[in-house]
């Protein structure tokens, strides 16, 4: 049991600086939390008695848990150890379509946000960003055409720099002064939870609730409705399997099929 506690360790510094804060403490809460009932016999390491503490708990988030200790096992498989796992199968989840913020409520809150929500938002939404992506942003990244974002896995991407987005930006860049980062508090670089804070804030104006995310979400949603290419909505979002941005055509038959239903003539009103 030692030694898959010095494992652990030495995985999560490998994993530290190639994922988001709130992923690495996910990580390493599940890897301290499941290490304390794995059983270890001859080459045989078994996760059913974590499966076990963690049953009452919702299908998504055992999945993810599982998830995560397969990571790790793969680590460890990659580093020469031969365990036959026990108790990591498969859990079966049923996808929900994401949740996007209408145009309608995003317009209201920008009209009444201060500079520093209004260029949150607008750069969360108009870029399709992560919360984490956002928070990285540096000054030298942004140019008159492009804005280089720092993605999952460190990967970066290149995402077109719109002329209301770009206006906004320079505005707030101009009367904030940030040092190094685009988001800034005191000179120090905002974290995934002021960012956060800034935008459910900013939303709870006009009296809904929502998650950053969703404004991801809505990015996607508005720009299949209004026509783009799957493929470059994808390369836009950062997704490494096209199956991920699949969800947002899936989302926009279900709405197309909602305003069938509520406009056809035979259904009452």
């Amino acid at each position: 049991m030692e030694f898959l506690i010095v494992e652990a360790k030495t995985y999560l510094k490998t994993i530290e600086n190639t994922k988001s804060q709130t992923t690495y403490k996910t990580y390493n809460t599940v890897l301290n939390d499941a290490i304390k009932y794995i059983e270890i016999d001859n080459n045989h390491l078994s996760i059913s008695g974590y499966r076990m503490k963690i049953a009452s708990q919702n299908r998504k988030t055992i999945a993810k848990k599982v998830s995560i200790l397969r990571s790790f096992f793969k680590y460890l498989e990659n580093k020469g150890y031969n365990f036959r796992i026990i108790g990591d199968d498969q859990i079966s989840v049923p996808k929900t379509l994401p949740k996007p913020v209408s145009m309608t409520n995003i317009k209201e809150t920008l009209k009444i946000a201060d500079l520093v929500e209004y260029t949150t938002i607008i750069t969360v939404f108009g870029l399709g960003l992560r919360i984490s992506e956002a928070r990285n942003i540096l000054l030298t990244n942004i140019n008159k055409k492009w804005i280089t974002v720092i993605g999952k896995g460190n990967k970066t991407r290149n995402i077109p720099l719109e002329k209301h987005i770009k206006d906004t930006i320079n505005k707030y860049i101009k009367i904030y002064s940030p040092k190094k980062y685009l988001f800034e508090k005191n000179g120090v670089k905002m974290s995934d939870a002021q960012i956060r804070y800034i935008i459910e804030k900013s939303f709870k104006k006009i009296g809904i609730k929502i998650t950053p995310h969703q404004l991801r979400h809505s990015f996607a949603t508005e720009m299949l409705n209004n026509g783009a290419r799957i493929n470059d909505v994808s390369e836009l979002l950062g997704h490494e399997f096209i199956s991920t941005t699949q969800i947002y055509t899936k989302l926009n038959s279900s709405t197309k099929l909602k305003n069938y239903i509520k406009a056809h003539p035979l259904c009452s009103h």
